[in-house]
């Protein structure tokens, strides 16, 4: 009889298995929009929450409606539009460099002259480091940002998931709850542990690089920086890192201006700088970012980087919450095992 009962679990289990790694393969295309649709859910919960309260007998349908379609204009929208027109100004950069035809390059050489001046062996040739820095992002960068065509239908997915996790989210997690062996309250605290640390680090540290890669890109287009765009969007990752921030591109184009004798464009970025863009960093970015997120700048820069090299321009926010879930796993393992609390008690010290 006990042989039997054996018998049995063995059977169950590798059936179980086999058609868990059956629906693996069925989901892997998906798993990116998947995640950013959980991501879009669980950022944006509290505005459906206040959707839902205003629509006609609190439906959830409606609600969920009008939560994606606001996602899809301010969020997925803009992404869209931001990826192609990236992709563009990196292409179009390198084939200006190839062509010699940025005037860069000429205000480079002329700055490498007066050098010779002083220091007659002196050569740097930034023209071709730039070039092959140029090249590289074109080869890299464009194909992360690959296929248009891929990467609207994964948005696509993503409104369609975001839609019914938005609508049904309660009902699917009630089923991961029950499957869970933990107890429903303890479950219940690692969830509510990880949304809070999932919104703390989208609309912190992220949050607060993207609008200010924004903010230097418009900054660039006022006083006249060429390739605003593509600047913009190694400012947002340089806003990533603790210590240097936007300054590593608005300090170089600054200079470059006075350099120039273009003074009332060197100014005005400066002052737009130090006032538009630092009063995101110093006024906003504390308040959003101290907001339940204690994550390292350095493993933010590191998570956004890889997920962009994993997931394409999507990655920028998903690779960051994914290192967040882990670490927030690691966190409660560390106090419920470990240290042998409750996950309840863990996770209340965390909240």
């Amino acid at each position: 009889m006990q042989l039997s009962r054996v018998v049995q679990y063995v059977f169950f289990f590798a059936l179980l298995l086999l058609a868990g790694y059956m629906v693996w393969l069925i989901m892997q295309p998906f798993v990116t929009a998947l995640a950013l649709s959980l991501i879009i859910v669980t950022i944006c919960h509290p505005l459906y929450m206040q959707i839902k309260k205003r629509v006609p007998r609190q439906n959830k349908s409606i609600a969920a409606f009008l939560t994606t379609f606001l996602v899809l204009l301010v969020i997925i929208i803009p992404v869209i539009l931001l990826s192609s027109l990236v992709v563009r100004e990196i292409v179009t950069f390198y084939q200006d460099l190839d062509a010699g035809n940025l005037s860069l390059q000429s205000g480079i050489t002329t700055i490498e002259a007066r050098i010779q001046a002083f220091v007659p062996n002196f050569k740097i040739d930034l023209n071709e480091q730039i070039k092959q820095t140029a090249q590289w992002l074109t080869g890299s960068l464009g194909a992360i940002f690959k296929g248009t065509l891929s990467t609207i239908f994964i948005f696509f997915i993503s409104l369609i998931g975001s839609f019914y996790f938005f609508r049904d989210g309660r009902d699917f997690l009630q089923v991961l709850i029950k499957a869970s062996p933990l107890p429903d309250r303890e479950d219940q605290a690692i969830l509510q542990r990880l949304a809070k640390a999932i919104r703390a680090v989208a609309t912190g540290t992220v949050l607060v690089a993207l609008i200010q890669g924004s903010l230097v890109a418009i900054g660039f287009t006022i006083f006249g920086v060429d390739r605003a765009i593509l600047w913009g969007s190694i400012a947002a990752l340089g806003a990533l890192m603790p210590g240097l921030g936007t300054t590593i591109v608005t300090a170089p184009a600054i200079v470059y201006l006075f350099y120039v004798g273009e003074l009332f464009s060197a100014f005005g970025l400066l002052i737009w700088s130090m006032l538009i863009v630092g009063l995101v960093d110093n006024l906003i970015g504390p308040y959003l970012i101290g907001r339940g997120n204690n994550l390292h700048p350095f493993i933010v820069l590191i998570s956004v980087l890889g997920g962009i090299a994993l997931f394409g321009p999507i990655g920028f926010i998903i690779g960051p919450v994914i290192v967040t879930l882990f670490l927030v796993l690691l966190e409660i393992y560390n106090q419920y095992v470990v240290q042998d609390k409750s996950i309840d008690e863990a996770v209340k010290i965390k909240l």
